[in-house]
């Protein structure tokens, strides 16, 4: 992985969303601690032009129903921008929320054993969400599993409606 095949800084947009809970405020916090620490995200060049180099700056938000990716270089000049459908994430959002809401509940009143299994069926669904973020970004973004799993947490976060 090269040096500049990196995010170094990443904001999220949460502008209109209700104050996180602390458990989500967690998930975020980690989020971005683990991606700042490790990922590989590099731009592809687009029609026989080099793409600009990194690292990158990320800011990530929603606007009009579709989820951007608004990215510089680290001294400010503008690398690109995408924007993905919601669509295809909708579901696997809602249920991740769902078991996460269990597992919170869980860790609170059950043995270890069965908060294990939820702790597994949670795990799946966040591998399906940055299955479809990956399968998204192709073309858009070199990166890799972990680096989406990642992400995926930050686009939950961004779902939050309290």
């Amino acid at each position: 992985m090269a040096d500049t095949e990196r995010i170094v800084n990443i904001t999220l947009d949460d502008t209109g969303l209700p104050a996180p809970t602390p458990e989500i405020e967690q998930e975020r916090r980690v989020a971005i601690f683990d991606l700042l620490e490790e990922n590989l995200f590099g731009l592809p060049g687009r029609e026989g032009q080099p793409a600009p180099e990194g690292p990158y700056t990320l800011d990530l938000s929603i606007r009009e129903r579709r989820l951007v990716f608004d990215l510089h270089t680290e001294s400010g000049e503008k690398a690109g921008e995408f924007h993905l459908s919601l669509t295809p994430f909708r579901q696997v959002i809602k249920d991740y929320f769902q078991i996460c809401a269990s597992y919170f509940d869980a860790v609170k009143r059950l043995p270890p054993s069965q908060i294990e299994a939820i702790d597994m069926g949670r795990r799946g669904i966040h591998d399906e969400g940055s299955r479809i973020l990956l399968e998204r970004l192709d073309g858009k973004v070199n990166t890799d599993k972990a680096t989406a799993r990642r992400l995926f947490t930050l686009i939950c976060v961004l779902h939050f409606k309290g």
